[in-house]
């Protein structure tokens, strides 16, 4: 047993490095911070979760984060176009764009048969009675273009086109500012495929 380790210490940093992204070096430089920060400052931050984890919720209708039953792209923008994600913090990674100004549809997954997960464990079924609602006339599939992503996005084309609504996927290619040389084989040939003309 290591006569240095102290267990509520140990126990903080293991708590910080279940996190994602967060390596066992960096929650213990977190689990420092908070130990050797103000007693204020630990109840602040140990306020803002419980806040956080006790308040935001789900819109009803389109699954991003709230803090009502509704959010506040769904109080502001209509049905007319529909973005579907896998996740709420794909929301946010459009919104930052500020060049879309319909609405989302978070699916909280994707399709993969591997991990057991079927269409009928995200929500598949609450998008399809929004589109029935005949409000909708373009539905973006903005999954990523991995294994799972690509296969939701088929499955949900195949599902939305009978109903004679216009359905798109985001273009995929290279980032801005990227070198050829360093782009892999799948970027490449997705950024030739969705060439446009100039």
């Amino acid at each position: 047993m290591d006569e240095t380790n102290i267990k509520s210490l140990d126990r903080l940093t293991n708590e910080f490095s279940r996190l994602p992204g967060v390596g066992k070096k960096t929650a213990a430089r977190y689990a420092y911070f908070i130990v050797t920060g103000s007693k204020e400052q630990a109840e602040g931050f140990a306020d803002a979760i419980l806040e956080a984890k006790k308040s935001v919720r789900f819109c009803k209708n389109c699954g991003n984060f709230s803090d009502g039953d509704l959010c506040n792209i769904c109080k502001k923008r209509g049905e007319k176009t529909i973005c579907v994600v896998k996740e709420p913090k794909d929301v946010l990674a459009i919104e930052k764009a500020h060049s879309y100004t319909g609405s989302y549809h978070v699916l909280h997954g994707t399709i993969n048969p591997l991990a057991n997960i079927a269409p009928k464990d995200i929500k598949i079924a609450e998008l399809m009675q929004r589109i029935a609602k005949g409000q909708t006339e373009e539905v973006i599939l903005a999954t990523s273009p991995d294994v799972e992503g690509e296969a939701t996005a088929m499955y949900i084309a195949s599902l939305v086109k009978p109903y004679g609504i216009k359905v798109t996927r985001i273009a995929q290619g290279l980032a801005a500012g990227t070198q050829l040389e360093f782009a892999d084989e799948v970027t490449l040939t997705r950024a030739i495929a969705d060439r446009k003309e100039v």
